[in-house]
């Protein structure tokens, strides 16, 4: 009280020189203390930004650690020099102004507002800060927490509001708190998606369900590429066309979606791929075609293999080997099934520790699908997509090798016979 008395004597003796009427009640008392709290604070914002871009900011830029570097990168340290103007408000206000002035009770919420504000902004610093570490750990390719860090945003937002307003209507949060039960119907509505995606975000971080940089595809909407970022209420996808779509989070739990992280983490990538085999084109084997055939590196032991079995068979069953109605006979079609299969077993660009066979599916109007089924042991698409191509140049090549050809129903009337 003495200082406070002090100072505000010293400024009326200033005024008198130029206006002698001047009193501590007077509109130019007034403005003069008003000018000198603002003097002070924008001195007091001034001197914090100087010590923190000076001094704060090298002392972080220099240590060995990164997370202060991190704090520097979210103007943790330059939010907080806005602390020291509101205090300093608060403290010379009452100094130059009467307690039981109107003005002072507005500098002070004032004040109050301001520090409200500041704190939120350090609040939000932090919290980007800790995202941004998390990003960098081993935990973050297993649960993303962005979508908890907005919660966390949204929640303190809320508060530092219900503080504001209650500042400004000089009543008790808890009365805003109680009266906020009569509108939590239209909160629920104008909030749906962020208490969904809310909810969706705790589900998928508890089952570890998606991550950042996860591989995903919805057809129901047109999304097939990355994930950049699955945040509180939307999630990014990136495309590989390079477009980015953006989803509701809570899609992620209630629409159809397939994740590929299985296949990033597993051991190869699936080649499930058929080639059409013209019917009219299987045949039984001839001795010349067998004999063709045993030359063949990957099946001249399974040729030998066959023909004893079918040699042995035909001897204990006492079946004459010309009897086409009664003895067993290689086709061309299950000779190029056996070839297929030790040409993929032999294949230096596949795992060959996952599945690898070739099966025949069931016929239709388009012939006999052969299908390859095995694993690239490079996951990279550019590289697997070569792969794919190189075995399948390869099975296209054989065919006529072994008297068959693929249907294709432009040229199925121009194609030339087998022979």
């Amino acid at each position: 009280m003495e200082e406070a008395s002090v100072l505000q004597e010293f400024i009326l003796d200033y005024l008198h020189m130029v206006m002698p009427n001047a009193d501590i009640s007077s509109l130019s008392y007034y403005i003069t203390a008003l000018m000198l709290v603002g003097l002070c604070a924008i001195v007091s914002l001034l001197i914090t930004r100087f010590i923190v871009s000076e001094r704060v900011t090298r002392f972080a830029l220099k240590t060995r650690t990164d997370w202060d570097d991190i704090l520097h990168k979210n103007h943790f340290f330059r939010r907080c020099g806005h602390i020291v103007p509101a205090i300093v408000i608060a403290v010379v206000a009452p100094l130059l102004l009467s307690h039981d002035s109107r003005v002072l009770l507005i500098i002070e919420r004032i004040s109050m507002l301001y520090l409200a504000i500041a704190s939120l902004l350090i609040i939000s610093a932090v919290l980007n800060t800790i995202e941004d570490i998390y990003k960098t750990s081993r935990l973050a390719k297993r649960a993303p927490i962005t979508g908890f860090i907005q919660v966390a945003k949204l929640l303190f937002t809320i508060i530092v509001i219900l503080l504001i307003i209650s500042l400004l209507i000089n009543k008790s949060p808890v009365i805003l708190l109680s009266g906020m039960t009569a509108i939590a119907a239209v909160l629920l509505l104008v909030f749906r998606d962020t208490i969904l995606g809310f909810v969706a975000g705790i589900q998928i971080a508890a089952n570890r369900m998606f991550n950042t940089g996860d591989w995903i595809a919805m057809p129901k909407y047109e999304v097939d590429g990355e994930i950049l970022e699955i945040g509180l209420t939307n999630v990014k996808v990136q495309n590989w066309d390079k477009t980015i779509s953006t989803l509701p989070t809570y899609s992620l739990t209630t629409e159809a979606v397939k994740n590929w992280r299985g296949m990033s983490e597993s051991g190869g990538r699936r080649i499930k791929r058929a080639i059409h085999i013209d019917l009219r084109s299987v045949r039984f084997c001839d001795e010349d075609m067998l004999k063709s055939f045993a030359n063949i590196r990957y099946i001249s032991s399974y040729i030998e293999t066959k023909r004893h079995e079918l040699r042995h068979y035909h001897q204990e069953s006492k079946i004459d080997e010309s009897d086409l109605l009664n003895s067993r006979k290689l086709t061309n079609l299950g000779t190029f099934r056996a070839y297929l299969e030790k040409y993929l077993r032999n294949h230096t660009k596949l795992n060959q520790e996952m599945t690898t066979m070739v099966r025949q599916l069931p016929p239709s109007e388009l012939g006999l699908p052969l299908e390859i089924y095995c694993f690239s042991a490079n996951k990279n698409w550019v590289d697997y997509e070569g792969i794919q191509a190189d075995i399948f140049d390869h099975v296209v090549s054989m065919l006529p090798l072994f008297g068959l050809r693929a249907y294709q129903r432009d040229n199925i009337a121009t194609m030339p016979e087998v022979n």
